[in-house]
């Protein structure tokens, strides 16, 4: 049986990684609303701690997992450490007695607790003294039920507001105004304003290098030189070509060494890595890592799938689907400045053409949008049973790259 689950970052006031809130989907086809929050948190915790370690999911953040009563009466909770999880309390549970008793008991043993899209009732307010966490929908709350909110836990001083489904920079700057501790949603991957941003020379040097090796016939040599005139890259490039990734037979005593033993493949691989990593170095970290799982999530696929779209082509457009994040700038400004190939720069640009479809799929599995997600993998032509290893595969890999690379 697959393992179907995405997650989503949450961030504090600095944009550093907090932990991932998880979301479990009963596979591609069937989608909530047909599985019931009781099997969905049960099949969620399965998964987790026996199908795909739930520390690999979250790189060993905390897991934002969410609750009903049935679940939390059986003690699912318990099940996992106290620093593994947070436990969300669904909206659709009602305040009562016995949750109230359920909730205390957790505080006593050390768990986390959160509220999940809250909305104020007096009733709640005897769970306040036990509560860490009130996550509110930014989309669905207006003003003045949230500053409601913000005048409620006034007095407890051991909550901390989370702003969920924030999805513009405006919003998030709004939510920070108003004293939200924690981020979570999609503004982080838009651009913070449009700026105009120059690339440092040692950043030119690499867009230099992505053009050179997206050819069909790379020239080595030419490669060579570049390397050998930037000695921040080289010493970069042998690191990497010396981790554990690789089971080299003889040391390594040449550049251009360095880069047969890499091979094209992973050459192109490794660029593309540090290109965005450089670009990205004053960005939360959680942006480069949502870049690297994109690429190989991508690329996986694309290796799977052989057919109109090289898997080294998907994994470089996916890895540049964030450049307008980190670049803080409009994407179709991005691209033209790049010395990218033509169909990389349509899709990241307007979204069109084969490489297009692999952005807007990582992207549909990111957000759990599983619906939409499944006619794409239609238009593709992909085995939907394949996706959630890849899936999982992308998200070890990335975090063993920026490991390698930092």
């Amino acid at each position: 049986m697959n393992f179907y689950a995405a997650r989503q970052p949450i961030l504090d006031r600095e944009k550093s990684l907090v932990g991932y809130e998880l979301l479990f989907r009963d596979g591609l086809d069937n989608v909530f609303p047909q599985i019931n929050g009781d099997e969905a948190t049960s099949r969620l915790i399965e998964g987790s701690q026996f199908t795909f370690g739930l520390e690999e999911l979250t790189g060993n953040k905390p897991a934002f997992i969410n609750f009903t009563l049935d679940t939390l009466v059986k003690g699912y909770a318990s099940m996992m450490g106290t620093n593994e999880i947070v436990v969300e309390i669904l909206e659709t549970v009602q305040p009562g007695k016995r949750l109230l008793a359920l909730t205390q008991q957790l505080k006593e043993q050390g768990y986390t607790i959160a509220l999940d899209d809250y909305k104020h009732q007096n009733v709640w307010r005897h769970f306040f003294p036990h509560i860490d966490i009130i996550k509110v929908d930014y989309l669905e709350s207006s003003l003045e039920d949230i500053q409601e909110i913000i005048d409620a836990v006034k007095p407890y001083p051991n909550i901390k507001l989370l702003a969920e489904k924030v999805e513009t920079y405006e919003q998030y700057q709004q939510a920070m105004d108003l004293g939200f501790t924690y981020f979570q949603g999609f503004f982080f991957s838009k651009p913070e304003m449009v700026q105009s941003k120059a690339l440092p020379p040692s950043e030119l040097t690499l867009a230099e290098l992505l053009y050179e090796t997206s050819t069909t016939d790379m020239d080595l040599e030419k490669i060579t030189k570049v390397f050998e005139r930037d000695v921040n890259l080289s010493y970069k490039l042998l690191r990497y070509s010396n981790s554990a990734m690789f089971k080299r037979r003889a040391e390594i005593s040449t550049i251009k060494q360095a880069l047969v033993v890499l091979g094209a493949a992973e050459i192109k691989k490794f660029l593309s890595l540090l290109f965005t990593a450089q670009l990205s170095s004053d960005k939360p970290a959680e942006l480069m890592l949502l870049s690297l799982t994109r690429a190989r999530f991508a690329e996986v696929l694309a290796e799977k799938h052989p057919g109109s779209v090289d898997s080294g082509r998907a994994f470089l457009t996916s890895m540049m689907s964030l450049l307008d994040a980190i670049l803080d700038q409009d994407m179709a400004e991005v691209v033209e400045r790049l010395p990218l190939a033509n169909d990389i720069k349509v899709a990241l640009r307007d979204r069109e053409g084969d490489l297009a479809k692999y952005i807007t799929l990582v992207e549909q599995y990111e957000q759990a949008k599983w619906q939409d997600a499944n006619k794409t993998m239609e238009e593709m032509k992909l085995d939907a049973t394949t996706v959630p290893d890849a899936y999982h595969e992308a998200i070890h890999w990335a975090q063993e790259q920026i490991q390698a690379i930092m």
